[in-house]
């Protein structure tokens, strides 16, 4: 590539980061790295009524969550900046007037109601009504309207717009990455509106200045702006100006039936679709990935394959393996239906690779909110032995709370290995463990084994009611190495109530 590549994340502050915009940045970062280029954010503010306080901050938390910080933008100020549109708006101004004075843009006056009354007209014919060739040379606007009469309203401050002048009877030949070739009918184009009177551009003006003045060389975005690949391609060449490549993204569907994810599948189905946790204005909650105990590791795993593959059966990869693999080339045209189920399993596999000692001190945190004092050896263990059943740390208690705590029921289907002579099979094998005097998992066990043999004993009349003791179900790891860590001591009195209760 002759440029160095740059390309950047440009979301809008309206409100919590969706999952799909985490997976756009993830592709941005992505691509950027790969060819030791720069990923930037933007943050788009230009429509201040829909400015929501606290949407940038999360916006940036989110990034750092999942480990692809961008390298400028917001907070990390470089050459381009500032970063923020709504601190850039005397630069739009000047790029208005000069496609006014190219005559790639004309003033427009028409009031809202006016439009409303015309829009309401063509609905009643069936028609949609668009603002373009074919009706704005009868609308209120400066193609109509005398220049000297255009700026006397402008200075009598009169309501305006500045609109781009579309094209008539041409057919764009665009290229997408993603997409390759596609066609576009500027006659069915409408004349979108750039500049408001307020001093305030459009997204559609604000983000092709910015685009190029921040020199991006790619454009990657989710495939709902793909609409606008024609009238931004319209304004590099009305600029003059070299155009980005593109590359629009598929959208991430819902799990089940036709559209688009949203916040409203996550409530139903009872998962996150976005990266942290986000306080609404009523004050309820919408749940986060970090908060519902999801790695950041597992949700970029998760997402960088929604929509793209290595071209292999590897399902799981480290950022940089990402890095070193990622091709615009493979991502699909079609949507990618969003699995929840998929996603805990990346967790869970993501959590089972997870140190113990750090595992350790969250389940030590509930330990002491029990009551519970062990020694953090003795927990960093446990955990060894039972992460890998977790998908959260949040499951660590259900899946070792027998280790701290004698069970004080046993499950009712176990129970039924309990047959006529196991209580006294057991108390026989108490004396046994009594008369052990290393109580090592490897040591219990061939003593309890080398028993079991010389008696002739089979191992479902021990293992699963000695189980059943010490747990109070049939599951946990190793039953010896359970054994080892809560000792003889409490070893035999568990095995001794567990025979008085099925006395």
């Amino acid at each position: 590539m002759s440029k160095p590549v740059r390309v950047r994340f440009a979301p809008s502050p309206t409100g919590p980061l969706h999952i799909g915009g985490v997976r756009t940045a993830l592709f941005n970062y992505l691509f950027a790295k790969k060819h030791g280029g720069t990923f930037y954010l933007r943050i788009e503010d230009t429509d201040q009524n829909r400015f929501v306080p606290g949407a940038e901050e999360y916006i940036i938390e989110a990034l750092n969550w999942c480990g692809i910080p961008f390298d400028e933008g917001v907070g990390k100020e470089g050459k381009y900046g500032p970063y923020r549109q709504s601190e850039r708006k005397e630069i739009y101004k000047q790029y208005a007037q000069q496609l006014l004075d190219s005559g790639w843009a004309y003033y427009a006056f028409d009031t809202a109601e006016a439009l409303d009354e015309l829009r309401k007209k063509d609905e009643a014919e069936g028609k949609t009504f668009i603002y373009n060739h074919a009706n704005r040379g009868t609308l209120e606007n400066s193609l109509n309207i005398p220049a000297d009469q255009t700026q006397q309203r402008i200075v009598n401050g009169a309501e305006y717009v500045i609109r781009f002048k579309t094209p008539v009877g041409e057919t764009l030949h665009l290229n997408d990455i993603i997409r390759g070739d596609i066609k576009f009918d500027t006659n069915l184009l409408d004349d979108k509106v750039l500049f408001k009177s307020d001093g305030m551009p459009t997204y559609h003006l604000a983000n092709i200045v910015d685009d190029h003045l921040m020199e991006t060389t790619h454009v990657i975005r989710g495939e709902e702006w793909l609409p606008s690949m024609p009238l931004h391609e319209l304004l590099y060449k009305a600029f003059g100006w070299e155009a980005p490549l593109f590359a629009h993204l598929p959208l991430i569907l819902k799990p089940v039936g036709n559209g688009k994810l949203s916040k409203r599948d996550g409530d139903k189905l009872g998962f996150p679709v976005f990266p942290l946790e986000w306080t609404n204005p009523d004050g309820t909650k919408s749940m986060g990935y970090r908060e519902q105990g999801y790695l950041p590791e597992a949700v970029v795993n998760f997402l960088a394959l929604l929509g793209w593959n290595p071209g292999t059966d590897q399902e799981l990869f480290t950022l940089d393996e990402l890095v070193l693999l990622f091709d615009l080339e493979r991502v699909h045209k079609a949507g990618a239906k969003f699995d929840p189920e998929k996603n805990k399993w990346f967790n869970h596999q993501y959590f089972g690779r997870q140190d113990n000692a750090s595992l350790a001190k969250q389940l030590s945190h509930v330990l002491l909110e029990k009551g519970i004092n062990w020694p953090i050896e003795d927990v960093i263990t446990i955990v060894g032995l039972v992460k890998e059943r977790a998908t959260f740390a949040s499951e660590l208690w259900d899946l070792s709370d027998y280790f701290f705590v004698a069970p004080t029921a046993y499950d009712e289907k176990a129970s039924k290995n309990w047959k006529e002579d196991t209580g006294s099979i057991l108390a026989e094998l108490i004396t046994v463990l009594e008369n052990t005097l290393d109580f090592s998992s490897h040591n219990t066990e061939t003593v309890t084994k080398g028993w079991m043999e010389e008696k002739g004993i089979g191992m479902g009349k021990v293992m699963q009611p000695l189980r059943l003791s010490l747990v109070g179900a049939l599951k946990g790891p190793h039953l010896f190495d359970i054994i080892s860590i809560i000792g003889k001591e409490e070893t035999i009195t568990r095995i001794q109530k567990a025979i008085e209760t099925f006395k």
